[in-house]
């Protein structure tokens, strides 16, 4: 393990879901239960019954005046995440070339599925239109950031299925650490499409109603969209440049269980792998820990799993999931976890896992079901995804 020389501090955070069109509105939401689900109305399919989703619903940032084609959902998503990071950080409308900003962002499917009648086109023999694929390749969206400001530093965009926000926090802050960055736009961004859709309803993992994740009654999740984007930077440059700490990253494990596509290891290996390895790079104790927020998709096999793992390792300890608040965004989902995690530190206070009403007899304990107040300054973030993927981020709030 390579020896920090940064600390990573977070000045700046963005978000938008189907909970919310800032980081505000979407606390509001997971403090006061609400829920805005309803069916797709992007795309229709014929499916006779209609699994709902949560869409958002609020213009995104404009691209035409300075895009050379037209960006995808994904990456207009992503670009109206970091505008609201960047303000809350004071940087946007500076000059940028005095500090190395680099970009990485996570996403899953990334918009790389919505060319439908392309493949239609192509299939039959016809000359597709070619306004998708120039759409496509012109829309990675850590690239079109970094170009969208003139940003200088390295620039990467993480594709790790539902673990992809999560990973692109952690190696961003390690850039920071390893002094190659001043500054890292990190996060992860995903929209909902239609052939994701019809993938998750045919896995057999999709619910028709409110997910309910950890409920013994559970039948799956519900999907989403949106992104989180922080603006991480070092300690020494924030405090150089007058911008106020809002937290920082303490620690980032990522393991593979190597065990099966979809579905986690029965005992959790590579969770419990990413835990041991997170709280080992932040040097902080598992008594430190005042809270969890759990992947918590609503599936039968990732509650049991991830519930087990937690009583073993970090047992006592509440956990919830915010999925039942924003469906699970894929790529963006560990980005926006990891924002309301670092919210809910600075509030002092943690909402309860939506949807929850009764412990099956298998799960050793029960997440929070009503908003609590928390006591300490430190807490967890964690995503398991598809290909056995685990990763956890170690976070703390900005203190009293």
């Amino acid at each position: 393990m390579i020896k920090p020389t940064k600390k990573t501090v977070i000045t700046g955070i963005g978000c938008l879901s189907g909970a919310g069109d800032t980081l505000s509105e979407n606390m509001n939401s997971l403090f006061n239960n609400v829920r805005n689900l309803a069916p797709p109305s992007a795309f229709t399919t014929n499916h006779v019954m209609k699994f709902p989703v949560f869409e958002v619903s609020c213009p995104l940032e404009e691209t035409t005046d300075k895009a050379d084609a037209e960006l995808t959902r994904t990456t207009r998503l992503a670009l109206t995440a970091t505008r609201e990071a960047m303000a809350q950080s004071r940087l946007l409308n500076r000059d940028y070339s005095s500090s190395i900003i680099g970009v990485c962002i996570g996403t899953s499917t990334g918009s790389s599925l919505n060319s439908i009648p392309f493949y239609d086109d192509f299939r039959s023999h016809r000359s597709p239109d070619m306004s998708p694929v120039h759409c496509y390749f012109n829309s990675n969206p850590a690239a079109c950031i970094a170009k969208w400001y003139g940003f200088n530093g390295p620039v990467q965009t993480i594709v790790n299925a539902c673990s992809s926000g999560t990973d692109a926090i952690g190696i961003a802050s390690s850039w920071i650490e390893q002094d190659l960055c001043d500054i890292v736009i990190a996060g992860g961004a995903d929209e909902l499409s239609r052939v994701t859709y019809n993938g998750f309803i045919s896995l057999m993992i999709t619910d028709h109603e409110p997910s309910r994740p950890f409920d013994v009654t559970r039948k799956g999740l519900n999907l989403g969209e949106g992104a989180g984007i922080m603006v991480l930077e070092s300690e020494e440059h924030a405090l150089t440049n007058g911008r106020t700490s809002l937290g920082s990253i303490l620690g980032y494990g990522m393991a593979c269980d190597g065990h099966h596509l979809v579905t986690p290891h029965p005992k959790g290996r590579g969770l419990r792998k990413a835990i041991k390895q997170a709280l080992t790079f932040s040097k902080i104790s598992k008594e430190e820990i005042v809270f969890v927020n759990a992947h918590g998709t609503g599936t039968f096999d990732n509650d049991l799993v991830e519930s087990k793992v937690l009583a073993d390792l970090l047992p006592g300890i509440p956990f919830g999931s915010t999925k039942g608040y924003t469906g699970h965004t894929l790529g963006a989902a560990g980005a926006l976890e990891a924002a309301f995690t670092v919210a809910c530190l600075n509030a002092k206070r943690m909402p309860p896992s939506i949807g929850f009403r009764e412990k099956a007899k298998d799960m050793p304990f029960a997440p929070v079901t009503q908003v609590m107040a928390l006591k300490g300054n430190v807490a967890i973030s964690q995503s398991l995804a598809f290909g056995g993927n685990n990763s956890v981020l170690v976070v703390e709030g900005k203190g009293v």
